[in-house]
Formats: C-alpha cells, structure tokens, sequence
C-alpha cells in the first residue's frame, strides 16, 4: 500500500469519526431539546427552562437557538419571572423570521394582561396576526383585549371586542357581563337589562348586578323595584357598595315621598371619595323637615353653598323655614333672599322675596333699607296680593328701619303725599343722628326740613327744640332762646321727652347772652321740676347762683350756692367761692374773711384757691389789716407762681406799702412787677405809682435813669402812644374791625413797644380770628403768649391752639396746648388743652402720650360725657394698634355706657370683636344683630360686624349663611374695599375647606 493510499484512507477514517462525532453531538443536542419541549408541556417551566439554556449555549443552529430563545422567555412568563418580557423583546428583536414570532407577541401581551398592565398587553396586541391564531387563542386573545379596553375607560374599543366573544362558549357571560355594564354606563338601561338578563342565573354575577339593576331601576324611575332589588343586595355588599345602594334605596324612599324610611338609608351614604353634593345634603335635610326635625334639617341644608339650580333654590327657601321653626329670623332672612334670587322655580322665587320683605320690616336689613326692598318687592310682583298690606309697611318703614339715610334718599325721590309724616319723621331722626355726631349745621337744615311738614305735632315740637339746640351749639344764643320759648307754647311741648330739660336750656341761652335776669325764672322752673338728674340739678343752682351774683341779689345767690354744697357736687368749691365773695358785696367782710379762710383751708387742690387767696388778701387791704394782707398776697406769690394773680399781689403789695408811706418797700414791690412782668397792665401802673414817689421825694432824676432801662416805656411819646391807643380802641369797642386793625397796624407800627402794645396784638389776633384770618392772627397770638404771663396769656394760647388744630397741624398744636395745660385757670381750658392732647398724640401715632392724657381727661370729675367718650376711644383704639387686646376690651366696654352715635356704633362692633375672638359665637351675633337694628346708619362699622357674624356662623358650622354673609358684603359694601377684601378672603378659605367634603363646591 503506497504512502499516498495510505493518507487518503487516514484522512477518511478521521473524516468518518468526525461526522460521528457531530452526529453524536446533535443526537444529543436533539434529545435534549426534545427533553426541554416536553418538560415545557408538562408545565415545569423552570426545568425545561435550564435545559433550554444549555441547548441554546452549545447549538450552532439558528432555529434551534431561535427556538430557545422563544422557549426561554415563555418560560420567563409562565414562571412570573422579572425581566421576562423583556426576554421575549429580545426574541422578537433578534429573530424577526422566525416562525414563532406571532405567538411572541400573543405571550408577551398575555403576559402583561395578567400583571393587569392593560395598556402595555393593548400595545402588543396590536402586533399579532389574528388569522395565525388557533380558535382558543383567537377567543382568549379578543376577550383580553375587550376587558383591557374597559378596564382602560376605552368603551368603544372594549365593546368592538367583547362582541367578537359574546357567544364564546368560555368567554361569552364574561363578556355579556361587561358589555351590560358598559350599557349601563351609557345609560341605555334596556340593553343593559337584557345583557345582564343573559347572565343573570350565574352566580358569580349575580351579586354583582344587583347595584346595577337596583341602580338601573332607581334612574329608570322604578323607585320600588330599585327597592327591592337593593335592600336584599346591602347585606351581601362591600362598604363601598354598600354606602352607594343605600343612596339609591334613600333616594327612592324620597322619590316616593316616604321620609321617615328614607332618613336611615340617607344617613348610611357616605358620599363619592368621601365627598357629598348639595343634592345629598339637600334631599337628607328635606326628609328630616318633613320629619319637623328642624335643627337637623338646617345642618344638612346649611351645607349646601354655593347653589344654583332648581335643587338649591328648594333647599334654601325650606332653610329658611326650618329657621323660622326655630325662632332664628336673621338667618331665615339670609335663606330667603338668597332663594328669592333664583329664577328655577318662579312661584318659589316670589314667596321667598315675600317672605324676606316682610322679615326684613320685622327685624330690619343690614345690606339694604328696608324701604327700598318693600318698593322693590311691589314693583316686581304688582299682582301680589299682599301688595296693599305692603304699601302700609312701607310708609311706616321709613321710621322703623332706623336706617334714616338711605330713607331719606328715597322719600326725597319719592314726595308724594302718603309720605310727608314719613319725612318729617324720617329728617328729624337723621338730624338727631347728625347732632349726635356733632354735625349741627348739617343737623340744623334737617330740623327745619322736618317743621315744613306739620303731620305730626309731637315731631314738630320735638323738632323746634332740637332747633333751637342747633342754633346754641352754634353759638346764635339770641335764635336759640326764640326757639326754645317757641317750644315751650307748642301744644304737645309737655308729651314730649325734652320737656324736662327746655326750661334748663333756655335759661342757659339767656346767661350766654348775658340777660341774667331773664335766666333766673327759667333756671327756677327748671330746679324745681327736676326730679333725676343730680348733675345738672347742681349746675342750675351753680348758674342761679351766678345770675343773681351778676345781678347784685346777692342773698338770692348765697341761697343758691348753699344749696350746690348741700348736693356735694364736684363744683362745690366754686360755690363756696362765690358764696364767700358774696358776703363782701352785702357788706359782710368778716364773713367773707370767714369763708374765704375756710375755703383756702378744705379745698387745698382747687382751680379756684388763687383766686380764694387773692381775694382774701384784697379783703385784708380792705379792712386795713394790712400786716394779714401782705403775708396772704407772699402765700399766692410764693406758692402759685403760675397765677395770673402773681402781677397783682406784688403790685397789691407795693401799693400798701405806698399808702402806708413805706415808700423804699412801694419802690422795691414796683421794680418787682416791672421786672418780671414787664408791659404788663400791673406794669404800667407800677411804673406810674413808681413815678409819684420819686416825684415826692425829689428824686426825678433817679425815676429818669430807671425808666431808661425799660423798653415799654417811651416817656417822650407817652401822650400821642396813648392817643393812638385810644383811637383805634374806640373802632374797636364800635365794633368797627376793619378800621380797628387800621388803627392798630399804625399803632404798631409807630410803637412796636408802645405803653399798650400787649393790648394791641391781642386784639389784632381777636379781630383777625373773627374774620377767619386765622394765619395774619398767629403772629400776634405769639407775641402775647411770648410775654410773661398776663390776662391775654389763656384766652391766646386756647386761640392758637384751635387754629393749629383746624389746620390738623399737630407739631404746632401741641407745644401751645401743653402750655394750656400748665397756665390755665379756667378748668374748660386745661380739659381743652389736655381733652386735644390726647388726639394730638394719638394722630401722631405715639400711643404711650396719647393714653397718659386719656387717663388725664378720664380723672376729671367735671367733664362732659361726649369727652370722656373721645378718651375712651383713644385708649381703646391705641390698644387695638398695640395688641393690647384687654386694655382695648376694658376701654371699649367703658366706652358703650356713655357714648352716643358713630363712637357708640364703634364701642358695639368690638363688643362683637372680642366675643368672637373669645369663641362666643352666638353672644358675638347677638351683639351684630344689635348694631343692625340699632346703627345701621353708620355703614362701614356695619360692614365689619357683617363680616364678624360670618365668621361666627362658620365657627356654630352654619356654612350657608357664612358664604351668603361674605358674598353680600361684596356685593353690597364697595364703598369699603378693605372690608370687601377681607372677606373674599374668608370666602375663599371657607369654600376651600367645604370642597374637602362637598364635591359641588369650586374653590
């Protein structure tokens, strides 16, 4: 055998044991995946899984690692593998030929069907070829792909396929099942009923179908069948189910009229997501009205916000009643205006805008005048039978709303001869508002309005009065007496409530025009009517006393003075100083001596010991006592060295001296005057006394140097000085002013330090505020007060500081009344000066100063109420600005008792405030209620307590009339935009807290 055969048969035994080799290899390979296959089939997915993935890694056949490749993500699926569908992505990706590829996507979109990831399992059915599907995986396929269109709120699609199966053997009562209920949905109630009919003997869908079908029958308005159906159904139900069958069974109850049995089924809803809407409140709060269980109605119904159909109109009107059953008529009045708003139902409307005008003539409106809503109500409904019971309502409403404003702006639109007794009533109330606020001019106009209609002779003779107390608040004391006697011989004078106080009154006229003797009679009358009022009693005796002083009846006036001791009063002291004064003029200086000691004695803190003390000194002089005369006129000098009387006693002084020849102590007692108070009257006198003894005593030259030195004193032009004084004086006392402040310029001008300069600018300052030239006055007001302290000091500094506070100019004010404070004698005048303090400080926001004068003015016994009101009202208002809440409180309360007016209207609004702020809710309505009916005038004030009494209802959870209050201040209040905002502001909170329960409420 040659080397050549020899190789060829080598190379063929290798060849030969290779292929066997491979054979060997697929046999193998074959089995396994035989193996793998079957195990497949057995459904041991994980085995047969292994297997595949060693086929797989020693396979060079690309149908047979194609094949794995399918098997291997199958397996991934049946076994709920992670990443499973992504294995058989792979597959499809990597073996786009294969035969396999279709039931790949038919696996992988089962596979996501059953995770319930409908939209992924929708996407890969998209991809299959339905006519390479055997019959079962055509069914299975079409039923998946119909459920996973339901299931994905695709109805259209979900219906296409459910149709396909609905006579599938397997899938058919699946089907019929889901495509009822997407009948159902759809609201075609026969279909569905049919479909479910189908299925209706399977149990499994017959626990289910129960809601629908009582559902069904419940929209289809078969009430008792819906029923029937249902109330079997609860028992079987989950409590989702369970609340929503009890809302249909309730409702059907309601729907046939039967309350009572569907108040428990009503009650067990629990609402959609935890959320009601208006119609659930409404049809639970209405089964309870027909129970006349009438305070649960109205916490259904109250709930029921921000209503606009049939539904919340019926709502709102029987609110409104459920109210009424209560006795809350402010409430019912809010339910029924917002019911009459509505147009759903007209005969509704009408009766609810009936009923809320006859509540708001009963209990008053606190958005709109009562009269205009009456008008308003009989020009809408002309035919209204109740319309002539209306138009009575109407006329007295103008008085009784108490709302004279807007009265009087619809009576002066409206002057028709029904309603002239309404407009005399309704200008005389407003002008006693008006007055009240201390408006007199304005108050005046409207009094005399009121007596050109002369309906009602009370109102007439109450008018005049009031007149003639304009007329004294304006300072027309002559008009203001003429008027009061006109009072007085008025028939119906004696009917009236100012009877008591005329006589009083026009007595106090008559003293301001200084006829004394005509005051005494009426000042008589007045005392010996009176019968309650302790302090004004005492002031008449005061001012008897003083008229009779003034007209020499000296006796008479001591009577009177004795008897305002005998009452205690807070002027006592200066009844026991005219008492005393008295006596000196009825020849009686002992006894004079005698009371003036004892006054000086017992009322040691007295604006009037000065005055006591200076004229005990006098009465010394007088009785030559001279010795008790000097060392009583040192007490007042050393002791009172702010008194006007400081001048006088040393001048007082240096004349005892002079007439009791002490010449060296005259002279020192004059230089004194001279030198501390000089250009002074006392000054001027001093230096022409002065002037005598030098003369006497030869010492002309000495008396020549000193006068030198004194710049007041122009020796050389004393005659024509005193000349042009006396000229331009006369003008003056002619009541002349222009050419007195000619004459007075030219005085001035000439002696700008003249012998009666102080004189001069004080009356150029007088005669310029007369005529309202309050600027050219200022500089002659300085000059006064920038001397030493004289007679003209108090009655300019009081000027000067009324102009500053005219021109609100609070920086220049204040230095001038602070000095007031100091240097007034006049009691007015220092509770002017501190009274103007207060607002001064409060204006310029330093509350510390502004309080401290408040508490000042509040110590003084003597002060008028309407001044102890404005202290109270700084305090309180500087501890609302400083978060003083219990300082405000307090004040507040003090406040309410003495205050009249807009400042009374403020005092009850934070009464309100604090109750609410305290959680009082209903006390706080109490006291908004009472604003309403009592200062509806004073709108803004008005406003902010309508905004409390929302917050009130929202914290008694009464949310219906919270959100009506807050959405008619809005509407009705613009003029307020502050007020406006805040409650938009708390509209929304509220309405943003209902939506969390209320699905028929946007925020």
């Amino acid at each position: 055998m040659n080397i050549l055969t020899k190789i060829s048969l080598l190379l063929l035994f290798v060849s030969q044991s290779t292929i066997a080799q491979q054979s060997a290899v697929c046999l193998s390979q074959n089995q396994d995946f035989d193996k793998a296959v079957q195990l497949y089939k057995e459904q041991q997915f994980q085995a047969s899984q292994i297997l595949f993935d060693k086929v797989k890694s020693t396979s060079t056949s690309e149908e047979i690692i194609s094949d794995c490749d399918y098997y291997i993500a199958n397996c991934a699926i049946k076994t709920n593998q992670q990443g499973a569908d992504a294995l058989m992505e792979s597959f499809i990706e990597n073996h786009p030929t294969s035969t396999k590829r279709n039931s790949a996507y038919l696996e992988v979109a089962q596979y996501y069907f059953t995770e319930g990831n409908y939209t992924q399992s929708l996407k890969w059915y998209e991809n299959i070829h339905e006519p390479d599907l055997s019959a079962s995986d055509f069914e299975k396929a079409n039923f998946q792909r119909g459920y996973a269109n339901f299931a994905t709120k695709n109805n259209k699609d979900a219906s296409k396929y459910l149709n396909k199966v609905v006579n599938s053997k397997e899938y058919g009562n699946q089907a019929k099942y889901y495509l009822g209920y997407l009948a159902y949905e759809g609201d075609n109630y026969k279909e569905a009923n049919e479909l479910f009919g189908q299925v209706s003997d399977q149990d499994k869908y017959k626990e289910k179908m129960g809601y629908f079908q009582a559902d069904m029958n419940f929209k289809l308005g078969n009430f008792q069948k819906a029923i029937d159906l249902g109330e079997p159904q609860l028992k079987k139900s989950s409590a989702l189910e369970k609340s929503e069958l009890s809302k249909i069974i309730g409702e059907s109850y309601f729907n046939l009229k039967k309350y009572d049995k569907a108040l428990p089924y009503l009650q067990a809803y629990r609402g959609k997501n935890g959320k009601w809407t208006n119609t659930d409140y409404y049809q639970l709060g209405y089964a309870f009205y027909q129970q006349k269980d009438y305070e649960k109605a109205i916490t259904q119904f109250n709930k029921i916000i921000e209503g606009n159909d049939f539904v919340a109109q019926n709502a709102y009107y029987h609110l409104a009643e459920s109210y009424l059953n209560t006795d809350r008529k402010q409430q019912a009045l809010n339910a029924f205006k917002t019911a009459s708003e509505m147009t759903f139902d007209p005969k509704i409307q009408e009766d609810a805008a009936l009923n809320y005008t006859k509540l708001s003539y009963e209990i008053g409106n606190p958005y709109v005048s009562t009269p205009e809503i009456l008008k308003s109500f009989m020009d809408k409904y002309p035919a209204n039978p109740n319309n002539q019971e209306l138009k009575g309502l109407l006329i007295n409403s103008y008085i009784t709303s108490k709302n004279y404003t807007e009265a009087l702006v619809l009576l002066e639109k409206n002057k028709t001869p029904e309603n002239k007794a309404a407009y005399q009533k309704v200008t005389f109330y407003r002008g006693l508002e008006i007055y009240t606020d201390g408006k007199y001019q304005e108050a005046y106009a409207l009094f005399k309005k009121s007596l050109t209609e002369n309906k009602d002779a009370k109102i007439t003779a109450r008018a005049t009065f009031w007149k003639g107390e304009c007329e004294y608040s304006l300072d027309q004391f002559s008009e203001a007496v003429l008027t009061y006697k006109q009072f007085l011989n008025s028939a119906s004078a004696s009917e009236t409530p100012e009877n008591k106080t005329v006589n009083y009154n026009l007595a106090y006229a008559y003293f301001k025009i200084k006829e004394y003797v005509n005051a005494i009679p009426y000042f008589n009358t007045y005392i010996t009517n009176s019968k309650d009022d302790k302090n004004r009693l005492t002031d008449a005796y005061l001012r008897l006393g003083d008229c009779n002083y003034i007209s020499s009846k000296y006796w008479p006036a001591m009577d009177a003075y004795n008897k305002a001791i005998e009452l205690k009063c807070v002027d006592a002291d200066y009844a026991a100083f005219q008492k005393g004064m008295s006596y000196g003029f009825v020849n009686k200086n002992d006894k004079k001596i005698e009371d003036l000691n004892k006054f000086v004695s017992t009322y040691k803190t007295s604006q009037y010991l000065d005055d006591a003390i200076y004229e005990l000194a006098n009465t010394y002089t007088v009785e030559e006592q001279n010795e008790k005369a000097i060392s009583t006129f040192d007490i007042l000098i050393n002791n009172h060295k702010n008194s006007a009387y400081v001048s006088k006693s040393i001048l007082k002084q240096g004349l005892i001296y002079y007439n009791t020849d002490k010449d060296d102590a005259a002279i020192t007692k004059f230089k004194k005057v001279v030198s501390e108070f000089p250009n002074s009257p006392e000054s001027l006198e001093a230096v022409a006394t002065a002037k005598s003894i030098y003369m006497a005593n030869g010492k002309v030259g000495e008396y020549a140097t000193w006068v030198k030195t004194l710049s007041f004193v122009e020796v050389s032009d004393a005659e024509l000085d005193n000349d042009m004084y006396e000229s331009a004086e006369k003008q003056y006392l002619a009541n002349n002013p222009k050419k007195a402040i000619e004459g007075f310029t030219s005085y001035l001008a000439q002696f700008p330090n003249g012998l009666h300069a102080l004189k001069v600018h004080f009356y150029l300052a007088q005669l310029y505020f007369a005529d309202k030239l309050e600027k050219n006055a200022i500089p002659h007001y300085d000059f006064v007060i920038g001397k030493p302290r004289n007679e003209f000091t108090e009655q300019a500094l009081v000027r000067l500081s009324e102009i500053h506070l005219k021109e609100k100019n609070c920086d220049l004010a204040i230095p001038a009344l602070k000095r007031l404070e100091t240097d007034a004698e006049y009691p007015q005048n220092t509770t002017f000066a501190q009274s103007n303090l207060m607002k001064c400080y409060y204006e310029k926001q330093d509350f510390a100063n502004s309080e401290i004068y408040s508490d000042k003015v509040l110590k003084n016994p003597k002060i008028e109420d309407k001044i102890k009101s404005d202290a109270q009202i700084i305090i309180a208002r500087s501890a609302i600005k400083t978060n003083n809440d219990a300082k405000a409180k307090e004040a507040y309360a003090k406040l309410q008792k003495i205050a009249k007016g807009e400042l009374a209207a403020e005092a009850l609004y934070y009464d309100a405030y604090f109750k609410n702020k305290e959680g009082k809710f209903d006390a706080s309505n109490k006291a908004v209620e009472k604003y309403s009916s009592t200062y509806s005038g004073y709108k803004y004030f008005g406003a902010k307590s309508l905004v409390l009494m929302a917050k009130n209802y929202y914290g008694l959870k009464d949310s219906f009339q919270a959100t009506e209050i807050l959405q008619s201040i809005i509407d009705n209040f613009t003029e307020f935009p502050d007020v406006v905002a805040e409650s938009q502001t708390e509209l929304d909170k509220i309405k943003a807290e209902e939506a969390k329960t209320n699905s028929s409420v946007t925020k």
